[in-house]
């Protein structure tokens, strides 16, 4: 395992802007073990070259040339590399931001072949820098990492919001993960306490001060996303997704939905179907009066004038 690696850490460590931890250049050799990790950073992995898999936390991916994988905080993963095929790779730590995806995953896998040339250009722009250590590096650094990130917006088609990373303790990251993924289970305060060995009354202390709300709380801010999803892009009866929401009734659904959203379950889908066929006819206009402009232009190209009137160069 041949690997070039950097440590770097500038400026106010409670700023909310990018801060570029570290980074490392590696080409996957036999002697190297991959072990299952984590760390208090989010982290950029860009294959340049081969083949292998990519484990996060209980799931396994393949992974090729040209893919970038965004890992958050304290997401346990690692790579292994196909023996004929190795991984050649980057890896850049950043710290103060995490990624927050729309479908509340930790993580994403994109393949970037189509924009490879300007990404690997700031990866090579940021490697040099590090490298060379000339003057104001460190600048030039923290404005390619913030470019870098940037690109990544034009990359990615699911789209990101960047959002301060807080630190939160491996405990209490590990529940908002359980919460993302099991909100359809009957979830009480000491199912989780026990889950993550913590006293109830600590974990929903730690709980609210890294993330503003109770463990409870955000669990029903969770279902309610989830019931506003379902709301707007499926046909389900309201007890139904009461049920997949993981709401014990249709009447709890009720009271929580309004708390939430100040109007009924049944008003909201309303109110999105109104709006969605308000833009479906506006589309259908729209594309009516494209056909008639383009009917106008055609017939005034080809408009025929009267052969009568055209002189006859033979007379």
């Amino acid at each position: 395992m041949s690997t070039r690696s950097f440590s770097f850490i500038d400026g106010n460590p409670l700023s909310t802007e990018a801060i570029l931890v570290n980074a490392s250049s590696s080409h996957y050799g036999e002697d190297w073990s991959s072990i299952r990790h984590t760390h208090p950073f989010t982290e950029l992995f860009y294959v340049c070259d081969g083949n292998g898999e990519f484990f996060i936390e209980d799931q396994v991916f393949s992974i090729a040339k040209d893919d970038l994988i965004i890992v958050n905080p304290y997401i346990q993963h690692t790579e292994k590399s196909q023996p004929d095929t190795p991984l050649s790779y980057y890896t850049v730590g950043v710290d103060g931001i995490s990624f927050s995806f729309h479908d509340k995953r930790e993580f994403r896998i994109f393949n970037c072949r189509e924009k490879k040339a300007d990404l690997l250009f700031h990866f090579h722009s940021l490697f040099r820098e590090l490298e060379e250590k000339k003057e104001g590096y460190e600048e030039i650094c923290k404005y390619n990492l913030a470019i870098l990130i940037a690109q990544l917006r034009r990359i990615t088609v699911s789209g990101f919001q960047l959002v301060p990373s807080f630190h939160p303790s491996k405990e209490c990251a590990m529940i908002r993960r359980y919460l993302d993924s099991h909100y359809s289970e009957n979830i009480t305060l000491d199912q989780l306490a026990s889950f993550s060995h913590l006293n109830k009354y600590h974990l929903s202390h730690e709980f609210t001060r890294y993330y503003g709300i109770s463990p409870i709380s955000y669990l029903n801010c969770r279902r309610i996303e989830v019931c506003k999803e379902l709301l707007e892009n499926t046909d389900y009866e309201i007890s139904d997704i009461a049920h997949m929401a993981g709401f014990s009734s249709q009447s709890y659904l009720a009271q929580s939905f309004r708390k939430s959203c100040g109007v009924t379950a049944g008003d909201y889908r309303r109110t999105i179907k109104e709006k969605k066929l308000t833009v479906n006819r506006f589309k259908i206009l729209f594309f009516h009066k494209k056909i008639h402009d383009l009917f106008m232009f055609i017939r005034g190209f080809f408009w025929i004038i009267p052969f009568d009137t055209i002189d006859d160069p033979f007379t």
